[in-house]
């Protein structure tokens, strides 16, 4: 048992993140909300890990409500402390776990949204004019994958003639290849025949010839939400919802439609079966049997 500085526990916890093969922005975003609890601590005159208790999480907890309204932004905060100290007791850093008792707020569950048939159909006329944000579009609703990983393919990724993408991550669990079916295929192909002449291999490009970065592609594709009149509340993800829900519907098994999209935990893809026997999204778009 090793007695460490508050600042020694979060160099360790940030080593071990280094070298956990976890995404780089699950790495970043566990190490600001570990910084942050250190600043806090600092600020209570706790400079000894030993000597953080179950109630200054808890006060601490108190204070991520006052400074941040959403529940669901508290609770992925307490759980990176939670995860810091069974790290720091798991490795003998320290003998007690002090956030075992700590609660999380309970958050409402939004249920995912799903595109009617009408509503992708409303998008893609809205893409017509656009081949690029088409072949957006249609990779995003007929793959599953996560906008993350579509501004990383590479051209070297697509494989036309075995009909798949890989997906490439700082992941390496979600690495994976995913069936690549006509519509897709189509579309695709009919980019690369505009797409920029360039060096650079990340297959969406910009007109400047720079990788077509997730904010910027995210910002397009609210730009044709609101072209479609899909309203306010549409998001990149639905796209992801409504691919998941149609394998479903198609009779794929669930186990395989967790390992196409990338799902770490199969209860994660069960969440969606309610929407399978729901009328209001029977055959939204036609997505093949893959």
């Amino acid at each position: 048992m090793s007695n460490l500085t508050i600042k020694d526990g979060e160099q360790k916890f940030n080593e071990y993140l280094e070298n956990s093969g976890k995404a780089h922005a699950t790495v970043i975003a566990y190490a600001k909300d570990i910084e942050q609890l250190t600043d806090f601590l600092g600020s209570r005159a706790k400079n000894d890990l030993a000597a953080v208790t179950t109630q200054d999480l808890e006060e601490y907890k108190e204070y991520l409500t006052k400074v941040y309204r959403s529940d669901k932004t508290v609770s992925r905060k307490v759980n990176s402390v939670k995860s810091y100290f069974r790290f720091l007791t798991d490795n003998h850093y320290i003998q007690d776990n002090p956030s075992r008792m700590v609660t999380q707020p309970q958050c409402e569950q939004t249920p995912p949204r799903v595109l009617t048939k009408t509503e992708y159909r409303a998008l893609r006329d809205a893409c017509r004019g656009d081949i690029r944000m088409l072949a957006v579009v249609e990779t995003l609703l007929q793959t599953g994958m996560r906008i993350s990983e579509l501004a990383n393919l590479k051209l070297d990724d697509i494989d036309f003639d075995r009909g798949f993408i890989a997906i490439n991550t700082d992941d390496t669990y979600l690495n994976r290849k995913v069936p690549l079916n006509e519509t897709a295929k189509k579309t695709l192909q009919a980019y690369l025949k505009v797409r920029p002449r360039a060096r650079e291999k990340t297959l969406f490009l910009t007109k400047t010839c720079k990788p077509f970065l997730v904010r910027n592609i995210r910002k397009s594709l609210d730009r044709y939400f609101r072209l479609a009149g899909l309203g306010a509340g549409v998001k990149v993800n639905d796209l992801r919802h409504t691919f998941i829900v149609e394998q479903l519907r198609a009779g794929l098994p669930m186990v395989y439609v967790s390992q196409i999209v990338g799902h770490k935990r199969l209860t994660t893809t069960e969440k969606y079966l309610s929407f399978v026997q729901m009328p209001e999204y029977d055959a939204n778009i036609k997505i093949e049997t893959l």
